[in-house]
């Protein structure tokens, strides 16, 4: 049968290829020559009948019958990454790594504390966290490259499965002894007095500031802009104004006290959402579902805060 014929090194090789979109760096990578990936994805070629790749200037795309083949490739690989780990947890090993994309919110503070949470249960668990932007995060989880992904998405996606999904309004964060600290909600024209910390143009709850402002023809000159949430979290502290965010990148300064959160009154400041996504179709290794679950369910407490 032809699938039979489908050997391991080939698709190997192949699938460097797509990741890299470059014989060259897919060569580097296996550590092996040019000539010998460019036979493995010539083989494929030729017993397949179909071209796999549209050879550009700037590097090799995969064809319509090359992302089907790519598809296919990784999602084998995933599954004998989880036959293996689930095959060691039969041994009573316990171990096994948990990959996460996340956008920049919750690292700060959201998934670290999950984790070590977790990891008093489970402490034979090791975790990669990989940062990017939301879109990127969604890219990632589709290559393979993380098993879980959490991210602000306002869209379906082709080939991702949707774990949990949850509404992330947007909120208005200042200090505790800041005048507009006594309303629990507010509207852009309260805000507008103040000082304003924002994060730049490609964040998504920017994105639905803007949206708002430009509805209601306002418009704000920010005191300071910034792609580091720490950073505008810091200018609120240190006294400078207000800033934006959403719940679950401030929860843990909400819950102690160190920040006031209001909802803003605007209409679009909740079209925003949370999602947990994996790969479609891939069968997920027990100690990725298992935090999967336990991220699920500390995403839902998190979604009383400023609501």
């Amino acid at each position: 049968m032809l699938s039979h014929r489908l050997q391991d090194t080939s698709l190997r090789y192949f699938l460097e290829v797509v990741r890299t979109g470059s014989l060259t760096e897919a060569a580097q990578r296996l550590n092996v020559t040019v000539s010998a990936v460019s036979r493995q994805v010539a083989a494929l070629e030729g017993l397949l009948g179909v071209p796999l790749f549209d050879r550009r200037p700037r590097g090799m795309v995969a064809s319509a019958a090359g992302e089907l083949l790519a598809a296919y490739a990784l999602r084998n690989a995933l599954e004998a990454d989880r036959v293996v780990t689930e095959i060691a947890a039969l041994q009573g090993l316990r171990r096994g790594r948990v990959r996460v994309a996340s956008s920049a919110g919750f690292a700060i503070e959201f998934l670290p504390r999950a984790i070590a949470e977790f990891r008093e249960r489970y402490p034979g668990l090791h975790f990669h966290v990989r940062v990017a932007p939301p879109a990127e995060v969604t890219g990632i989880v589709l290559h393979g490259d993380a098993d879980i992904g959490i991210t602000y998405s306002r869209a379906a996606e082709q080939g991702i499965r949707v774990e949990h999904r949850q509404a992330a309004p947007v909120i208005a964060i200042m200090r505790p002894d800041h005048p507009l600290a006594r309303f629990r909600s507010i509207t852009l024209a309260q805000m507008q007095p103040y000082p304003l910390a924002l994060p730049e143009s490609d964040n998504t709850v920017r994105q639905l500031f803007d949206i708002a402002c430009s509805e209601r023809g306002m418009a704000f000159e920010p005191v300071l802009v910034s792609n580091q949430f720490e950073t505008l979290t810091s200018f609120v502290l240190h006294g400078g104004g207000l800033s934006i965010s959403g719940g679950v990148t401030v929860g843990d300064r909400l819950r102690r006290g160190e920040l006031h959160a209001a909802a803003i009154r605007e209409r679009g400041m909740k079209s925003r959402a949370i999602e947990l996504q994996t790969l479609s179709g891939r069968t997920l290794p027990d100690g990725v579902r298992t935090f999967l679950s336990f991220v699920r369910d500390r995403l839902v407490d998190e979604s009383g805060i400023a609501s």
